[in-house]
């Protein structure tokens, strides 16, 4: 029942190649999620578990949407394929019967790649884009976090995604603890080289790392030696970087995105100002070359939900 609501023209928009603005609604088709990832913040809430929604009420729900304009569907579940013969049935119902209906969702790397079969049957029944919480590029960092797969993992899965006609819009959360200079710059180089500058929302670049109360990450030695007082306002355990540049550089970086998006800059010239800042003062001579394919893909070529914060 969604009286009293914001209407859904006020809420977010898809942005689609060539510039067309579609209202977006918002559903779940499940609440919770199986995996525990240090840290998610849904662990704490629901403990590893997880259960779906009547398909009845997921389709009700989607029908009241589009009823008031909503010509997209964003699926808003931790994680889309917990339940994959659930959501799998859920767009083939969906698409029969509004066939015109565009969604995304939200997958996790290891299970693109478990469930890979089925991503044909996504992009066929409408799917724009998979948002995929990839964290870290580097495999240490990504065991630390417990997110169970590896980078080779998402260069296989965004391979995949590509092969079935899906866009993957990964998302990061690159300031943690355990960055270096030297593992933020490498991260910066794999997305100029694997093409997805024009993929990655620009607050990507900048996320750092919240420990939140109940947090599995309080589990690790390493955050607990780190941590700080809990903020009650961000609530969320402080922590410093134990390399002050760290720190400094996740600073610049995001008030550099917040002038770019003040001043309207496209994800490519964005990216460059933040592959600049990451070699300024600290290098040895000007900051390598980018790639020449860095503005090979235009942004108007990605389908986006125009609210990136997802992380």
């Amino acid at each position: 029942h969604r009286k009293g609501l914001v209407p859904l023209k006020q809420d977010a928009h898809l942005i689609l190649p060539g510039g067309e603005h579609r209202v977006a609604g918002y559903t779940e088709a499940s609440r919770g999620c199986k995996h525990l990832c240090r840290h998610c913040p849904i662990v704490p809430v629901y403990q590893g578990h997880f259960r779906v929604v009547d398909r009845d009420v997921v389709m009700a729900d989607i029908r009241q949407q589009v009823a008031a304009g909503a010509r997209h569907i964003t699926f808003g579940d931790p994680d889309f394929f917990n339940g994959v013969g659930h959501a799998v049935a859920i767009v083939r119902w969906l698409h029969e019967e509004f066939p015109a209906l565009t969604y995304d969702a939200t997958i996790k790397i290891e299970h693109l790649l478990k469930h890979s079969t089925h991503l044909n049957t996504l992009r066929e029944t409408g799917c724009l884009f998979v948002t995929s919480a990839v964290e870290s590029i580097d495999d240490g960092v990504l065991a630390l976090l417990d997110k169970g797969h590896t980078r080779r993992d998402f260069v296989e899965a965004l391979r995949l995604c590509r092969k079935a006609g899906l866009t993957m819009s990964p998302t990061f959360v690159p300031f943690t603890p355990w960055i270096t200079l030297e593992g933020y710059r490498e991260l910066l180089a794999l997305l100029a080289e694997l093409d997805l500058v024009p993929n990655v929302a620009p607050i990507q670049l900048a996320i750092r790392l919240l420990i939140p109360a109940g947090s599995r990450l309080l589990e690790l030695p390493a955050v607990l030696s780190l941590a700080g007082e809990f903020d009650q306002h961000a609530l969320s355990y402080r922590w410093v970087h134990p390399d002050t540049r760290m720190d400094e550089l996740c600073r610049d970086i995001q008030a550099l995105i917040k002038q770019g998006k003040g001043r309207r800059a496209t994800r490519q010239e964005i990216f460059r100002e933040v592959w600049r800042l990451a070699y300024q003062d600290t290098a040895p001579g000007p900051a390598p070359a980018l790639p020449d394919t860095l503005d090979r893909l235009d942004r108007a070529a990605i389908p986006y939900i125009n609210e990136p914060w997802y992380c």
